[in-house]
């Protein structure tokens, strides 16, 4: 699987009872090394953060077809599935964009891919 962006964010889901964004393990704050890693082999893609201080595994989780991804702002992400509402807090615009990017790109390879069974 290869790297297809790196980013520094704090990985938070959203905590319907109190309505506050948490981070995604209590008592984790801090920045995190989040990753975009794309297997060729069979055309998938996850998300994998690990933290920055401690190199525990915080996200791994696979993009699927017709995420919804949305830039709430310049700096804060955040995705939705049937469970949970995921947002990445990054530590710069730069690395948002550059997080951005490769997500849309995963985002696009995803939905133009046709998978045809043998």
């Amino acid at each position: 699987m290869a790297s297809i962006c790196q980013a520094r964010a704090s990985v938070m889901v959203y905590d319907d009872t109190s309505k506050k964004w948490v981070p995604i393990k209590p008592g984790q704050q801090g920045f995190s090394r989040i990753n975009i890693y794309h297997n060729t082999a069979n055309n998938t893609f996850r998300v994998v953060g690990v933290k920055l201080q401690d190199q525990q595994v915080v996200i791994n989780y696979s993009i699927v077809k017709g995420l919804k991804y949305n830039q709430a702002t310049p700096t804060f992400h955040q995705w939705r599935d049937a469970r949970q509402v995921y947002g990445l807090n990054f530590a710069s615009k730069e690395e948002a964009t550059t997080f951005s990017t490769a997500m849309m790109f995963a985002l696009n390879t995803l939905s133009s891919h046709l998978h045809t069974s043998m």
